[in-house]
């Protein structure tokens, strides 16, 4: 299956938008070790769901997690 071109506005800068996609890249690994039950959890929730990204799935829920957090618990002045 062919991969379909996106539609790019012709007003934006190519240098731009590279530099925008190279930083978004993500290359830095991090790994995760779960026990059986963990793991079983996961494998369910994701075949309920039919999600196939696990690791999208796990970024996804970190990263919110995460944010909710700082925002929560942001620093104040007073």
């Amino acid at each position: 299956m062919a991969r379909r071109k996106k539609n790019v506005p012709s007003n934006v800068d190519p240098d731009f938008l590279l530099k925008q996609k190279a930083a978004q890249r993500r290359n830095i690994r991090q790994v995760i070790y779960f026990n059986a039950g963990e793991r079983s959890a996961i494998d369910e929730y994701c075949r309920r769901l039919k999600i196939s990204s696990r690791s999208a799935l796990l970024r996804q829920i970190i990263m919110e997690r995460l944010l909710t957090e700082l925002d929560e618990h942001h620093p104040t002045l007073f």
